[in-house]
């Protein structure tokens, strides 16, 4: 049985700490951000972990 490829697309997107956590950007935070307050844009700053389903999900793109 040959090896579990990564998906390439996952592995451009994501973050495994030294923990196992999988991190992420948030959405809305890439283009049209003058109609976005401040407040909004703020909120969208940094990572947040993956949680749940998803983490399942991203844990197998990433052959983990």
């Amino acid at each position: 049985m040959p090896k579990m490829k990564t998906h390439s697309g996952a592995k451009k997107r994501y973050k495994v700490t030294g923990s196992g956590k999988i991190l992420r950007r948030k959405a809305n935070r890439s283009h049209i951000l003058e109609k976005k307050s401040a407040k909004r844009k703020r909120r969208l700053a940094g990572t947040t972990e993956i949680t749940g389903g998803q983490r399942e999900r991203a844990r197998r793109q990433l052959g983990m």
